[in-house]
C-alpha cells in the first residue's frame, strides 16, 4: 500500500502544478477530482480549440487534445494529460508559456 500512495501524492504534485502554471499563464484551469487529465479553457486566446493544439503542436512540439473531441461542448477547451514525468510537465509548461506570450 505505501507504494500506491507514493504514486497517488506524485499525481497530485503532477496536477497541482499543471493547474498552478496554466492558471499562471492566463489559463483558467481548475484541479480535476479524479483522472489524469486537465480541461484547461483556452477560450481568452480566441483560437478554436483544434486551431490552438494544431498551432501548439507545430510551434513548440507540445501535444495535447482539442476539447471538441469530446462534443460540442468542449469547444474553447484543451485537454491536457499529466501523466508523464515531471521534467517533462515542466519542459511543456514552459513551452506552452512561450507559444502563448506569442499570441
Amino acid at each position: 500500500e505505501p507504494a500506491m500512495i507514493k504514486m497517488r501524492e506524485s499525481y497530485h504534485h503532477r496536477r497541482d502544478f499543471v493547474v498552478m502554471r496554466l492558471n499562471e499563464m492566463g489559463i483558467d484551469c481548475h484541479a480535476p477530482g479524479g483522472a489524469f487529465y486537465v480541461f484547461a479553457d483556452i477560450r481568452k486566446t480566441g483560437l478554436s480549440s483544434k486551431e490552438f493544439a494544431t498551432q501548439l503542436l507545430e510551434a513548440e512540439n507540445v501535444a495535447a487534445v482539442p476539447g471538441d473531441a469530446f462534443g460540442e461542448s468542449g469547444e474553447g477547451f484543451l485537454r491536457c494529460c499529466y501523466a508523464t514525468s515531471f521534467e517533462e510537465l515542466k519542459t511543456a509548461m514552459m513551452r506552452m508559456e512561450r507559444f502563448i506570450g506569442t499570441l
